[in-house]
């Protein structure tokens, strides 16, 4: 089990501790310990020059070790192992792959164009990807809804972030969010062990463990939390 009061001060403590957790939301919640935030030394966390160098390790974190990212927990970021993602997609997907569930009608047209847009141009930043889905100034509304319910069903996660740079060639700003599909991303050999349980097996195994990590936790609490 991991140690609840570790500490991050680096890229590698923050690979291990999500290793360790298998889920760990980037902000803090109702669940005490459970997330980056909490476990950050203050210069990691914020600096005076306004940067946060835990957030900047987001996208090598991701590239490094095919950590999955995305906004999985009640529209919140947070990142999943690579051990713990297939039960966690196969759980929030309701053991449906995107082309099924939409056949069922469980899936807006809305949502089937963005979907279907990511898949086709994956990796695609949010910038193109408004771009070419019209969702700019004057066109369709909605995107940060559908974008955030898809990463919610694991249909779509983050795949890295890019940096403006300027004129020296120098990164700068805040990262800009780079999406894909698991199936892009992790390959599909891999995603074809999402549905290797029910939805039901996935979620209880995903509770034991959450108990496991916080047993003193009430059950009502880690529910909602997973959603």
């Amino acid at each position: 089990m991991p140690d609840l009061d570790f500490i991050i001060h680096t890229k590698k403590d923050l690979i291990s501790a999500v290793n360790s957790f298998g889920f760990l939301p980037f902000f803090a919640n109702p669940i005490s310990g459970f997330s980056i935030e909490e476990h950050c030394e203050d210069d990691v966390w914020y600096q005076e020059d306004g940067s946060w160098k835990v957030w900047e390790w987001k996208g090598p974190v991701i590239r490094e070790c095919g950590i999955a990212y995305g906004k999985f927990f009640g529209g919140k970021a947070a990142f999943v192992s690579r051990k713990w993602f297939p039960d966690f997609a196969n759980y929030r997907r309701d053991g449906y792959d995107f082309e099924g569930r939409y056949e069922d009608g469980l899936v807006s047209h809305r949502d089937m164009e963005m979907y279907e847009l990511i898949n086709e141009n994956a990796p695609i930043s949010s910038r193109a990807l408004k771009n070419i889905g019209n969702y700019r100034k004057g066109g369709k509304k909605g995107f940060e809804t559908i974008i955030t319910r898809l990463q919610s069903q694991c249909y779509v996660l983050v795949s890295d972030f890019t940096y403006a740079r300027n004129k020296n060639g120098d990164e700068y700003g805040w990262g800009i969010a780079e999406y894909s599909t698991p199936e892009k991303f992790f390959g599909e050999d891999y995603c074809n062990t999402f549905y290797e349980r029910t939805p039901e097996e996935s979620y209880k195994k995903i509770l034991r463990h959450m108990h496991r990590l916080f047993p003193d936790e009430d059950d009502e609490v880690i529910r909602k939390i997973l959603g």
